[in-house]
C-alpha cells in the first residue's frame, strides 16, 4: 500500500540505522527480496532493472533503477525496515529530494514492501514519534540538520 497521508509514524528502533549492543542486532532487509521486487516493478513498467548498489556503511539504504519509457528512476530500499521512496538521482543521503511513487510501485507493495510517499517523506519530525530515538541519535540528527522523516529514514550519517 502506498502511504500518502501524515496521520502520523513511530519510527521503530533501527529506523536511523543506529543501534545499541544490548538491544541485539537489527533487523536486515535482505537484497534478494528487494531485487525480486525490483524485477517485478521493471516488468510492470514495461522496462528493465539497471545498477543495483548494495548498501555500504554508513548508509542505510540499498539503491537501484528501473529504466523505463518514462526515464530511469531511482529506487530507494531501507537495510532494516520494508520501506521504498523513490528520487531523482543518486545520493548518499536525503532529506527533501524524494519523488512520488511511479504508477508502477504497487509491485513493491506486492511484493510485502511500505512504499513511501513524497508527501510522508517530508514530514517534519516534529509530527513524528520519535520516543524511541536515544540521545546520540539525537545528536547526528542535530548535527546534520536533518528535520524530515525521510532525511532520517535515507542517511549515511558515521
Amino acid at each position: 500500500m502506498v502511504n500518502e497521508g501524515n496521520d502520523g509514524f513511530t519510527l521503530p528502533r533501527g529506523a536511523t540505522g543506529f543501534y545499541r549492543p544490548k538491544d541485539g542486532p537489527l533487523p536486515e532487509n535482505e537484497l534478494k527480496a528487494f531485487r525480486a521486487a525490483l524485477y517485478a516493478a521493471a516488468r510492470v513498467a514495461d522496462g528493465e532493472v539497471g545498477e543495483v548498489e548494495e548498501r555500504a556503511y554508513p548508509r542505510t539504504f540499498h539503491t537501484a533503477t528501473v529504466v523505463g519509457h518514462e526515464g530511469e528512476n531511482v529506487v530507494l530500499c531501507h537495510a532494516h525496515h520494508p520501506w521504498i521512496a523513490f528520487a531523482k538521482t543518486r545520493r548518499d543521503w536525503y532529506e527533501e529530494d524524494f519523488l512520488a511513487p511511479p504508477p508502477w510501485a504497487h509491485a513493491f507493495a506486492n511484493a510485502g514492501f511500505t512504499v513511501l510517499s513524497s508527501e510522508r517523506l517530508a514530514t517534519p519530525l516534529s509530527d513524528v514519534d520519535t520516543s524511541v530515538l536515544t540521545q546520540g541519535e539525537w545528536r547526528e540528527i542535530r548535527f546534520y540538520g536533518i528535520t524530515t522523516l525521510g532525511g532520517v529514514l535515507f542517511n549515511a550519517w558515521d
